[in-house]
């Protein structure tokens, strides 16, 4: 019989993929990690019982946690990823010619060094980028210790359980708003909404505290079961927000990058919300 690994994604509710090939399962320091093939996803990574990224399907999830934000922004020079171990983020980051600087603070060093050795399609070579900075430490910590600046934070961390709890709390986007340069962004992974709704709430219920203009995207990744994936957007120039389309089709040319998901259209579209979800943060259409 085939081996299976079960996700438990709420209750009532569980994920199955088959295990067609077992690469690697270690208990480190931090967390459970296990590294298996699937006929439909290729490589997938779990930590703690819960998915993290497949080969299949990771380029919906990168690309719009990326690109929105820097071809929103346009001027994107220093980036701050928190977490993303597997080096996907940091990839996309780096294929923009206009960044001089991305610093990825990682809490688990095996994610990094067992991702560049079974998931190498992930990071292709961006963490020996000479942009790329590897610091080995909580994210939290982090940002209350530096004294550096960034145009772009991006939190790319599993769900508000075990080591990355804190990457949803007050204390956790206050220390970003201060780690932000003037005109900056912070752009967070916030869960499948229809079955997560209560990580959207309370990042919105903290971004409204924080920041002049908030609000949330979206993007349907199939690896992440039960609905569109949210990404919390939050930003004290409201501007960034509203970008026209022509602005993003010419700073998109302009990179002469080939994307699989991301387009200019898509960029604009991702910000209109559901109803159910617009409810939960109360905000009204456009």
């Amino acid at each position: 019989m085939t081996e299976k690994y079960r996700e438990r994604v709420c209750n009532g509710y569980d994920h199955v993929l088959t295990i067609d090939e077992r690469l690697y399962d270690v208990r480190t320091d931090h967390q459970h990690l296990l590294i298996f093939k699937n006929r439909a996803f290729g490589r997938v990574l779990a930590l703690d019982g819960v998915i993290q990224t497949t080969e299949a399907d990771e380029f919906i999830y990168h690309e719009m946690m990326v690109h929105v934000p820097v071809l929103a922004h346009g001027s994107v020079r220093r980036v701050l990823i928190l977490g993303g171990g597997d080096g996907a983020t940091l990839r996309e980051v780096l294929r923009h010619r206009t960044i001089q600087q991305a610093i990825l603070v990682e809490i688990d060093p095996s994610v990094i060094d067992l991702c560049r050795q079974y998931l190498p399609n992930h990071s292709m070579g961006a963490f020996d980028d000479p942009r790329a900075t590897i610091v080995l430490d909580d994210g939290l910590h982090f940002l209350q210790t530096t004294h550096e600046r960034f145009d772009l934070i991006l939190t790319d961390s599993t769900d508000p359980d075990g080591p990355a709890e804190m990457l949803f709390s007050r204390p956790y986007y206050a220390a970003c708003k201060a780690s932000l340069a003037p005109g900056g962004v912070l752009v967070t992974q916030n869960g499948v909404a229809f079955l997560q709704l209560d990580e959207v709430r309370s990042s919105a219920r903290h971004f409204n505290a924080l920041f002049r203009d908030w609000h949330f995207f979206t993007a349907a990744v199939p690896t992440y079961a039960g609905g569109i994936m949210a990404f919390g957007w939050a930003s004290d120039n409201p501007e960034l927000r509203q970008q026209e389309a022509t602005t993003l089709q010419r700073r998109f040319s302009q990179t002469g990058m080939t994307t699989r998901y991301y387009t200019p259209e898509i960029h604009r579209n991702a910000f209109a919300l559901p109803q159910y979800i617009l409810d939960a943060i109360g905000k009204t259409s456009p």
